[in-house]
Parts: structure tokens; sequence; C-alpha cells
């Protein structure tokens, strides 16, 4: 079974930043694709950042490219997302997945709230 669990998510000013976290095990990290979703209030659930086409071959959107980061910690077990100078469109809950069959993804954890505001 996979199990991924997020945390991190919040309340930040515009221009502020979070990091998310996705905790996971070993061998869903070592051989599933993994990315980061997000679903705004009124949208659909698009992926942000991640193991979109292939596993450990990030992929970006262009609205947060150069402001977010993904990255795995496999001695923690862990996939993280460094979300910098974020604005009012990023609010969203935020969802971690897995996929062994990249682009389509069918593990999720139960998503954690970000929210953008001053």
């Amino acid at each position: 079974q996979v199990h991924l669990v997020e945390s991190g998510g919040g309340l930040v000013q515009p221009g502020g930043s979070l990091r998310l976290s996705c905790a996971t095990s070993a061998d869903t990290l070592n051989y599933l694709a993994m990315a980061w979703f997000r679903q705004s209030p009124g949208k659909g659930r698009e992926f942000i950042a991640g193991d979109l086409w292939a596993r450990d071959a990030p992929a970006y959107v262009d609205a947060v490219k150069g402001r977010f980061t993904y990255s795995k910690d496999k001695a923690r077990n862990l996939m993280s997302l460094q979300m910098d100078n974020l604005t009012p469109e990023d609010t969203a809950v935020y969802y971690c997945s897995a996929s062994s069959n990249p682009p389509k993804f069918s593990y999720w954890g139960q998503g954690t709230q970000v929210t953008v505001s001053s």
C-alpha cells in the first residue's frame, strides 16, 4: 500500500514562503514517480511540480517555475515543496501524489491547505 501524508500548510502573507512535506515509505520514494498537485476553489486539481513523465525527472508548470522547488530526501523518506514569493493565486489545497505509471497519478494524500493573504 502507498501512504502519503502532507504537512506544512498554513496562512502566509504575499511574498512569503512555506515548505510542504510529504511523508511516505522508502519503497514509494524509490520506485514510484511523485508529484505535487493543487486544487483552488472552483477549479480542478492541477499538476504543479514533480515527476510528471518519469521518476526522478522533475517538471514544473510555468506558474510556479522559479518560485517553487521540488525535492526528495531519501534518508528521511520525505518529498518536499519549497514555495517562495507566494501570491494569493497560490491559495489552494496542495496534494502529494504517487504513480507507478506517470502521468497517471492514482495515489493521493489527504491534502494540506495553503492560504496566501494579507
